[in-house]
């Protein structure tokens, strides 16, 4: 019970706003609930007048059935009305503040975790406890219904009211057993569901990939795999609870025998009258749904209980870190950064290695080495997406883990070799960054990202749709694009990791040209798979197992360092070779 109150507290700050609501719905459920209660009274009023034949009682009795019955009814449709309302804006609200948590948390955690663990709880558990406060008030008002038949069962035959009590106690205690065991099943469910929602994140978001190996057959083995162990352990669940319904409908269709004995034996003995007898007969017939609507409750609050600690276990860090940041902002970032004996390891692999280096603001810098030397891991140090283990790293003089979110990202944008571009206009994955972005300012960033000759000659221009993942781009095109964003983003630091790496050459010419033109404006850092597009960087840092071993401008390199010297060279072989 403290757990249920705890998650109904969770849940109550997304239904403040909805207070006037909710006690309306409560006034109507009393209403209810007084009706309920009537309405047996009445019942068994019309069976006694019929033995008596006093038809002008019968019939006003019937005619106040038919009012009562019009005014439930009536407030039924309310209650459905305002139910809507209460569910759809407290799951709007858990749904967006579930997915803001779900971008703070950290990049560790993310990579570590499929995206249908996520997926799962943002969809399935949201809708789950959303309903909270409408569906407790919908089974109370059942029970308390149920409670009013009993009060009126305990007036007319004691004897018979304490049968009914023990037959209930000992349906409960089969209900009770019955959502425990299903509450342990339904865990399992939804880990099973997790994974089947993973998957399909990554069949569709893959699915061009999977034509191309000719895997369809594999992939599609693998998801039946998944469903059908999800679909196994749902069905599992769901005989758990088939199983004690039909212990709890024999239990139930046993008592109601051996109530009949019973009150055939009080009529034997003249403690009761045939039509009083008939009353509570039809009484327990009613009353006996209490155990179901028991059960439901329980059901229902170990189901609420469940998702809700799904949730929290994103929201209130218990299951998931967040990101840390400081209080520290900087209104305007000069560009200026520097790595101090950085340390930095994946698991227990470390990757850089008491590296230290400084960066000076509109400087261009480019990172070469081999794959693996950790040059994508100094950029997304950089930019904070994960902790360094020692060391620091500054921003113009400032430890990062002082500065807040927005003074580190608001002013780096990395270009990766992959940028994702999203399903919507030209305009509008520019506008993303910038949702005051104006004209002038959009087709300023697209020409010195060498884009707006491209972006004429689209039939619908800027307003083009150019599909999932920019499937409508060639990769220059999205390489272009992300530039353009990032100038649009106006960030002083400007990261281009092997953003040229797979492209023709005329193509690199562009995006060089887009570089190029940044030049001297912006804090540029390139990690550079083709040397021919960094020879002309201020500075050339040659990385190699984490640490650098060497730096200076491209001449420099040639002369001084062996290693650079035989990659520039390798290039060289290749590129006459083809």
């Amino acid at each position: 019970m403290k757990e249920l109150f705890k998650n109904l507290k969770f849940v109550w700050n997304y239904a403040q706003n909805q207070k006037g609501k909710l006690i309306i719905l409560t006034i109507i459920n009393i209403i209810q609930i007084i009706i309920s209660v009537i309405f047996p009274i009445l019942s068994a009023r019309v069976v006694v007048s019929l033995t008596t034949n006093e038809y002008f009682r019968i019939l006003l009795i019937a005619i106040i059935i038919l009012i009562l019955d019009s005014i439930y009814s009536c407030l039924s449709y309310f209650v459905r009305i305002i139910t809507i309302n209460i569910h759809r804006n407290v799951l709007s609200q858990l749904e967006v503040n579930l997915g803001m948590n779900v971008l703070k948390l950290e990049n560790a955690c993310l990579d570590k975790n499929g995206s249908g663990v996520f997926i799962q709880r943002l969809t399935g558990d949201t809708s789950n406890i959303s309903g909270v406060f409408n569906s407790l008030l919908e089974i109370l008002t059942r029970i308390i219904t149920y409670i009013g038949i009993l009060i009126a069962m305990f007036i007319v035959n004691k004897l018979v009211f304490l049968y009914v009590i023990c037959t209930l106690i000992i349906l409960y205690v089969l209900e009770r057993i019955r959502t425990s065991k299903k509450n342990e099943c339904d865990k399992e469910v939804r880990k099973a569901k997790e994974k089947v929602s993973g998957f399909i994140g990554e069949l569709v978001r893959g699915a061009r990939d999977i034509k191309m190996l000719n895997s369809e057959n594999d992939f599609i083995k693998e998801l039946s795999n998944r469903i059908d162990d999800a679909n196994y352990k749902q069905m599992k669940m769901k005989k758990v609870s088939w199983n004690y319904f039909l212990i709890i409908d024999e239990f139930d269709g046993i008592f109601s025998f051996l109530l009949i004995v019973l009150l055939i034996m009080l009529m034997k003995d003249n403690y009761l009258i045939p039509t009083t007898a008939l009353v509570l007969y039809n009484y327990f017939g009613r009353v006996s749904g209490l155990i179901y609507s028991v059960g439901s409750l329980l059901e229902y609050t170990k189901d609420f209980n469940l998702s809700s600690e799904r949730i929290s276990a994103i929201i209130d860090d218990k299951e998931f870190s967040k990101e840390k940041f400081g209080n520290k902002h900087l209104a305007k970032v000069n560009g200026d950064f520097e790595f101090k004996n950085v340390t930095f390891k994946y698991d227990k692999k470390y990757v850089l290695k008491d590296l230290s280096f400084k960066v000076n603001a509109n400087e261009t810098v480019a990172f070469v080495g081999k794959s693996g030397a950790g040059k994508t891991t100094i950029f997304n140090l950089l930019c904070k997406m994960y902790d360094v283990n020692s060391g620091t790293i500054t921003i113009d003089g400032v430890n990062i883990n002082e500065l807040d979110k927005d003074s580190i990202r608001g002013n780096i944008t990395i270009i990766s070799q992959n940028p994702y571009i999203f399903n919507m206009s030209i305009r509008d994955n520019l506008k993303l960054v910038k949702s005051d972005l104006t004209e002038k300012a959009m087709k300023e960033a697209c020409k010195i990202a060498c884009l707006e000759d491209f972006i004429n000659n689209l039939p619908n221009g800027y307003d083009t749709i150019i599909g999932e993942g920019g499937i409508n781009l060639s990769g220059g095109q999205k390489q272009r694009l992300a530039i353009a964003r990032a100038l649009v983003q106006k960030t002083e630091i400007i990261l281009f990791d092997e953003a040229t790496s797979a492209l023709d050459n005329e193509t690199q010419r562009k995006i060089q040209e887009a570089i190029n033109n940044m030049k001297n404006e912006y804090t540029i850092l390139i990690i550079a798979h083709r040397l021919s597009t960094i020879i002309n960087a201020d500075r050339i840092l040659y990385v190699e197992d984490g640490q650098i071993e060497a730096e200076g401008t491209h001449k420099e390199l040639l002369k001084n360092c062996e290693e650079y010297k035989k990659l520039y060279e390798s290039e060289i072989i290749k590129k006459n070779d083809n």
